[in-house]
């Protein structure tokens, strides 16, 4: 990434993401940019990207906006936690939030074996057309 803060055009390039579908993840709240140019054009930073890059993620795997929506809240709160600030969380709270966040790296986990099972079919059965070609 590039430390500086960028266009939306440049974040567009960077995660394949058309700037459309970047205005709905902000209209959504999924993502805000952190800044805005003197011209009052919003500015990503690479903290912004990484959180588009999650977005991203999780939908080829099935994960809905909402999904997503909570999996970055629990992210968010884990990150902000702070010892002996006020921001520091209850042991119990941060206990539930790691285990919401394991939920879903078990999820996606699964989704992952599943694509790969779907991905080895198909391989199958291009293979069985090849060989069905092949013969005189």
């Amino acid at each position: 990434m590039t430390g500086r803060p960028m266009q939306i055009g440049e974040v567009a390039a960077r995660t394949e993401l058309s700037l459309r579908t970047i205005r709905q993840y902000e209209d959504s709240g999924l993502v805000a940019p952190s800044a805005s140019s003197p011209g009052g054009f919003p500015l990503y930073t690479d903290a912004d990207v990484s959180r588009l890059m999650v977005v991203r993620r999780m939908g080829p795997l099935g994960f809905t906006l909402d999904e997503t929506r909570d999996l970055l809240t629990a992210v968010d709160r884990l990150a902000a936690d702070r010892p002996g600030t006020a921001t520091e969380l209850e042991p119990a709270e941060r206990t539930a939030l790691v285990g919401r966040v394991r939920r879903y790296e078990e999820a996606a986990a699964e989704r992952v074996a599943e694509l790969r099972a779907q991905l080895a079919r198909a391989e199958e059965f291009a293979a069985s057309l090849r060989a069905r070609l092949a013969q005189p």
